[in-house]
């Protein structure tokens, strides 16, 4: 690695992302798994998208917000997995320094951007199932749209503030990323140059933004579960539960799998069990994310079948 600039400070050019495997065996059976998985993910939020799109009758808050949330998932997954492809179809494990850099922000962006999501379709439910009467008044356009441009915003700025703090890194000899993706919290641990600042400001962001949102849903959650209880009817109730049921399963398996992968792994070490559960979060949610909206939702359903059946 002598991709060394002039000048006192040595940089490194680029760095080795290690994957998963090295067996030579498993390559092929890796490249169709994860291609499969990102095609599924594509064609099956794009439908999502254009079914929303194409029919009248889904523009509503709730479906804005989940046309959103679909763009954000194809977004996330064609930050990691095409880069994955291609290392493992040529066989090499190089990243640039600068696509490293670029691939590490829009990721952050991306996942802060889901974060925010996540939290917005929350209080969309909480307002449509704990004040009824005045949904249409709350949820109105303009505040719909005005929630989804703060969660982009914000997300950019979180995003740019991160990415900025890394170009400050120097990274000298050790350039191994023991991850399928430059991901930030391991990119920080290989630099050679002081840290501490960067582990704050990311500690900080992931405290105040993935916290945040998360007591967001939490708290909405508890709200709307005082007026699932509170109703008397068991179709009622069933009806109310089954309008959060597709909402609630994604969060889940959104913050499970997040959590899974920081508290279970060790950056410095135990890197391809981390590598794996990344994988959940990364490709699995992205990819069920729209088998959880559509197959339990008929509006969706019948929106597709017009549009395909529009369309063959």
């Amino acid at each position: 690695f002598n991709h060394m600039e002039p000048g006192n400070d040595t940089q490194i050019a680029e760095f080795l992302l290690w994957g998963f495997s090295e067996e030579p065996e498993l390559q092929p059976f890796l490249f169709g798994l994860f291609l499969s998985m990102y095609l599924a993910i594509m064609i099956g939020n794009l439908l999502i998208i254009l079914a929303i799109v194409s029919d009248s009758h889904l523009h509503t808050p709730m479906y804005f917000f989940l046309s959103n949330l679909s763009l954000s998932d194809i977004g996330l997954t064609s930050t990691t997995i095409p880069k994955l492809l291609v290392n493992i179809q040529t066989q090499s494990k190089v990243i640039t320094y600068a696509g490293c850099i670029t691939q590490t922000s829009i990721f952050i962006l991306f996942a802060g951007l889901e974060n925010f999501l996540l939290a917005v379709m929350a209080y969309d439910r909480y307002v449509a199932i704990c004040q009824p009467l005045h949904y249409t008044v709350i949820m109105n356009p303009r505040l719909c749209v005005l929630l989804v441009l703060l969660s982009w915003i914000v997300s950019v700025l979180n995003s740019l503030l991160n990415s900025l703090m890394a170009l400050q890194l120097s990274f000298c000899t050790h350039v191994e990323i023991p991850h399928f993706f430059c991901e930030l919290n391991r990119l920080i641990h290989l630099a050679c140059s002081n840290t501490l600042i960067n582990d704050i400001v990311l500690d900080f962001a992931a405290g105040v933004l993935t916290g945040g949102p998360f007591i967001g849903i939490l708290y909405s959650y508890c709200k709307i579960g005082s007026s699932i209880c509170a109703i008397s009817s068991a179709q009622g109730k069933h009806k109310a539960f089954s309008t959060c049921a597709s909402h609630l399963l994604v969060v889940f398996l959104f913050y499970c799998t997040i959590l899974g992968v920081y508290f279970s792994a060790d950056p410095a070490h135990n890197s391809h069990s981390s590598a794996t559960a990344s994988v959940m979060y990364t490709m699995v949610t992205p990819m069920l994310n729209p088998f959880i909206y559509s197959l339990r939702n008929k509006d969706i359903k019948r929106a597709l079948k017009r549009y395909l059946g529009g369309k063959l």
